[in-house]
C-alpha cells in the first residue's frame, strides 16, 4: 500500500511541476504579446489603398490590424514634396491643420517593418502622441506618429493639407522611390 500511495505522490509532484513550467511559459507569452503591441498612425502612403499600404502585410511573420480612421489633437503641417511627391508630417505643432490618418495595432515585426521603410531615426523620427478616433467613438489613443522633425523652414510656405490621398483630387501623384533623401527638405 505504501509502494502505490508513493506512486501517486510522485505523479501529483510531477504533474504540480509541469502546471508550474506550463503556467511560467503562459505568463512569459502573454507578457511577450502585451509589450509588443503597438499603435501606429498613418496620414499617408500607408493609409488603406494607398502605395505602401502593402508594408502591413509584407512580413508573414508580423501582425498589423486596423483600428480605426484618427486626427490628430494638435495641428502640424502635412505638405508634398520633392521630385517624388512624398507626403510629410513636419514636426512643428500648432501649424497646419488637424491631419486625418488611420491607426493600426502592430507588433513589434511589423513597426520594425515600418521604421526601415521611414529610415527611422535619420530621415523620419517615430514620437508617440495623442491622437482621436472619428469613427464614432471619439477616444483618445497615444500612438506612434512619423515626423520630419529637420526641415527647411521654407516648407511651410507649401500647401497644407488635412489629409492625404494618391488619387482624385492630389495634383502630384506619388513615384515610388528609395532615393528620397533628408537633404531634400533642408
Amino acid at each position: 500500500m505504501i509502494n502505490k500511495n508513493l506512486n501517486y505522490i510522485i505523479i501529483l509532484f510531477l504533474c504540480e511541476d509541469c502546471f508550474k513550467r506550463a503556467f511560467a511559459v503562459e505568463q512569459n507569452f502573454t507578457n511577450q504579446m502585451a509589450s509588443s503591441r503597438h499603435y501606429v498612425f498613418v496620414y499617408g502612403t500607408l493609409k488603406t489603398n494607398e502605395p505602401n499600404h502593402h508594408w502591413f502585410y509584407k512580413n508573414e511573420a508580423g501582425h498589423s490590424n486596423f483600428i480605426c480612421n484618427a486626427q490628430t489633437i494638435e495641428k502640424y503641417p502635412l505638405i508634398i514634396a520633392t521630385r517624388y511627391n512624398v507626403p510629410f508630417l513636419l514636426h512643428s505643432a500648432g501649424v497646419g491643420h488637424y491631419v486625418k490618418g488611420e491607426i493600426y495595432e502592430v507588433d513589434d515585426i511589423i513597426l520594425k517593418d515600418l521604421d526601415e521603410l521611414e529610415e527611422h531615426p535619420t530621415f523620419y523620427v517615430r514620437e508617440e502622441h495623442f491622437v482621436k478616433c472619428i469613427d464614432g467613438s471619439e477616444k483618445n489613443m497615444k500612438v506612434w506618429i512619423y515626423f520630419i522633425k529637420q526641415f527647411n523652414q521654407k516648407l511651410l510656405n507649401l500647401p497644407m493639407l488635412d489629409h492625404y490621398t494618391n488619387e482624385g483630387e492630389v495634383q502630384f501623384q506619388y513615384v515610388p522611390s528609395d532615393e528620397s533623401k533628408l537633404a531634400d527638405l533642408l
